[in-house]
């Protein structure tokens, strides 16, 4: 038995596009691993720690060696009770939507509290080693233009959503990623449905071998 875990970060429970691509792939997944442990992290039901002084105290007393206090070692334990669904998963699942070219803000708030030495990676003086590696991830990236057409937004030059999530998970030590994307989710019901129906095809299909 494996255990899946859901990170969801859009708000938009019944219009998002994220979301209802990874149901689709959570549905396809059940019926392929009906063994299968799924805990879900909704990032907007959960009160993210704030990463304030005493975290960043602790922090810098990890490096250095030091003794935390009382106020930072409570802060730390917040920290790495956010990251255990990460350690106790074998495989991830995001819904990732794009905002302002990038992820939600409330991803990037996870991303940057639980990102830590002794955490989610190590470091020698050989380099960084991530900590979470022998994992899976599958990510759902909603966006509402196709950057691959697109003369305005070029992926190249806009796309700080795919490439980032990529990176982080590289750098935690998950290197199996796959990608499901819908786009076009500005363009109105004909164009948005035929684009969530291709997504949530791809979805079904990566779902039942991951």
């Amino acid at each position: 038995m494996a255990r899946l875990l859901y990170v969801e970060a859009s708000p938009r429970k019944q219009r998002s596009a994220s979301i209802e691509v990874a149901r689709a792939f959570l549905a396809a997944y059940r019926e392929a691993h009906p063994a299968d442990e799924i805990e879900t992290l909704d990032l907007w039901a959960v009160d993210l720690p704030e990463f304030d002084g005493a975290a960043m105290e602790a922090k810098y007393a990890g490096l250095s060696g030091t003794s935390l206090t009382e106020g930072q070692e409570a802060a730390w334990r917040r920290i790495r009770a956010l990251a255990q669904p990460f350690h106790a998963a074998d495989k991830l699942l995001f819904a990732v939507p794009l905002w302002n070219f990038g992820i939600p803000y409330k991803l990037k708030h996870l991303i940057d509290a639980i990102s830590q030495k002794d955490v989610l990676f190590s470091f020698t003086d050989q380099g960084f080693s991530g900590l979470l590696q022998g994992r899976k991830a599958a990510v759902i990236y909603a966006r509402g233009l196709d950057y691959g057409a697109s003369a305005f937004t070029p992926a190249a030059g806009f796309d700080f959503q795919k490439p980032y999530m990529e990176m982080w998970l590289r750098f935690i030590g998950i290197t199996d990623v796959t990608a499901v994307t819908v786009e076009k989710t500005l363009f109105g019901p004909e164009v948005d449905t035929q684009a969530r129906a291709e997504a949530k095809s791809r979805a079904e299909s990566v779902a039942k071998t991951f």
